[in-house]
């Protein structure tokens, strides 16, 4: 297998070349490599009320855990029983303990095992592998991540642009409502999309009356990068930060707009866009307005590239050191988790 190098130095640096978007096996490979290790949004702390169970980027890892809410702290669980294998809890509950449907097994709030019917002659039994497995978790401004084997804590993912999540009241946030894309383009693709500005002149024509182009920013952290837009009045029309491999938070005037890139296959992709308000009568105004058709627009640009990128005759391209900074390092960190 070829190792991909991405050259620190963006003016001498080469895109990740084509066969890692058209060849199966890198798709597959990314999947331990790239998002086991990584952390993935689950859900929001205000929605558990007991048990809570969520699957993992669901359609790829599809790993089940188990939200627990154990007076005021949170926490999260492997939702396979240890005995045989059963998900414990299908749908949202309130319990104080967590019983296993197919065979009686009982675990505490906490995970511990704590009973089992018909297993009292068993030797060397209960041990700790019987406790339920606790998962990787984390909580920032109400919003839950989890991984299921993190190359690092969720805190050096967030790095410095941490503050514009720090800067959220929970309490303030409505939720709205979510809607999904499917997009026929390998995941990178749409996120290499995202995480630069240089083709809103050329795509997006009424994005482009709004933000001043001349102004558009890009800060690179270790693991998430921050773009930000001004309107022609010197005002922040939005941010965007980015959490390597697929999470995507970005501020407006009027809230919050959280897209999730979840893998289906090497050609498809599932966009989910979960939408978070702070000022209503802000909705239809500045780079916030319009997302749908935004939205179109960015799909049929990478799905044409995504037809692109099979041609025989394309192998990779280049940078530019000034509009994107921010695929530049994104390609940087799939070559390092890749290898």
């Amino acid at each position: 297998m070829p190792t991909f190098q991405i050259d620190h130095d963006i003016r001498r640096a080469h895109t990740l070349p084509s066969e890692f978007y058209t060849e199966e096996r890198f798709f597959k490979i990314s999947k331990e490599r790239i998002f086991a290790r990584t952390w993935q949004l689950i859900g929001r702390a205000e929605d558990v009320d007991s048990l809570f169970p969520v699957t993992i980027l669901p359609g790829f890892l599809d790993e089940p855990v188990l939200i627990v809410r154990d007076g005021e702290k949170l926490k999260c669980l492997s939702n396979v029983c240890t005995h045989r294998g059963n998900i414990l809890v299908e749908t949202p509950c309130r319990a104080n303990l967590i019983r296993c449907g197919y065979h009686g097994r009982r675990f505490s709030l906490d995970g511990k095992f704590l009973s089992m019917p018909e297993f009292e002659t068993v030797e060397n039994f209960p041990s700790g592998n019987d406790d339920l497995p606790q998962i990787p978790f984390a909580e920032r401004a109400g919003f839950l991540f989890a991984s299921v084997d993190p190359v690092d804590k969720f805190n050096a993912f967030v790095n410095d642009a941490a503050v514009h999540l720090e800067d959220i009241d929970p309490a303030a946030l409505i939720y709205t409502g979510s809607r999904e894309y499917e997009i026929d383009a390998h995941w990178a693709l749409y996120c290499e999309n995202y995480l630069e500005g240089l083709h809103i002149p050329f795509v997006h024509r009424s994005l482009n009356e709004v933000v001043d182009y001349g102004t558009y920013t890009t800060e690179t952290f270790r693991y998430s990068s921050l773009q930000t837009g001004f309107d022609t009045c010197g005002k922040v029309a939005g941010r965007y930060l980015f959490i390597f491999p697929n999470t995507m938070f970005n501020f407006y005037p009027w809230g919050i707009s959280v897209n999730i890139v979840r893998p289906i296959t090497a050609r498809k992709s599932i966009v989910s866009f979960l939408t978070y308000v702070l000022d209503e009568s802000k909705l239809e105004t500045g780079a916030g307005a319009n997302l749908h058709d935004i939205e179109m627009e960015d799909e049929a640009v990478v799905e044409s590239v995504q037809n692109g990128i099979c041609s025989r005759f394309y192998k990779g391209g280049r940078y530019s050191p000034t509009r994107e900074q921010g695929t530049h390092h994104f390609h940087r960190l799939i070559a390092e988790f890749i290898g």
